[in-house]
């Protein structure tokens, strides 16, 4: 079993890279996303969907500025480049069950 920190990881590193299919790769096929907005993301097929023109057009990043673990979920805090005029600022949580993120929520 990997550790949550690093399925994390792997998923930022190729959010980073804008490498879609290593992206939805790090997300269990029946994912469940939480918004910052209040709308739902389910699926891996609609999270790589929801991702592809972003990817596509290679301007998001975004840099950790804090993390927190325990057990199957990690915390980050993350701001966001690309996705608005200026940086976001936001918490993500992510849940880690099966090697697999399975469950993501946008705090702010």
């Amino acid at each position: 079993m990997t550790d949550p920190q690093t399925i994390v990881e792997r998923q930022l590193a190729a959010y980073n890279s804008h490498d879609l299919d290593a992206f939805a790769a790090t997300y269990a096929p029946d994912v469940h996303v939480n918004r910052r907005n209040g709308s739902q993301i389910l699926g891996r097929d609609a999270l790589r969907e929801r991702y592809a023109d972003q990817f596509a057009r290679g301007r998001c990043r975004a840099e950790i500025v804090g993390r927190l673990a325990e057990g199957d979920w990690v915390v980050d805090h993350e701001v966001a480049h690309g996705i608005a005029d200026d940086p976001v600022r936001v918490l993500v949580a992510y849940r880690v069950r099966d090697g697999l993120i399975d469950r993501v929520d946008f705090l702010s």
